[in-house]
């Protein structure tokens, strides 16, 4: 038996700016590192490992200046959520 609990937040219209920043942040990132992973994959047969596309995200928010605005922590765990799926994926989960 689970249970659950819900709460209805009430975010001030700066919170949900920042909310709305960590998302798109993180939606960005997840992107860029699945696209990253297959161009790699299909083009030498290397597989990055999260830490790999980690270790790039000093650079890619020297590019990027807006993704200075969030935290590195959202930015790494898109990453680790999208190697996540990856495994799964081929996995047949």
């Amino acid at each position: 038996m689970f249970k659950a609990f819900k709460y209805r937040l009430y975010p001030t219209e700066s919170q949900k700016e920042l909310i709305a920043k960590h998302i798109g942040s993180s939606r960005f990132v997840y992107n860029l590192a699945l696209e990253t992973k297959n161009t790699a994959y299909l083009g030498s047969k290397y597989n990055f490992s999260p830490f790999d596309l980690i270790k790039q995200l000093p650079d890619l928010k020297k590019e990027c200046e807006w993704l200075k605005e969030v935290n590195i922590q959202s930015l790494q765990q898109a990453i680790q959520n999208m190697d996540i799926a990856f495994k799964k994926f081929f996995k047949g989960a």
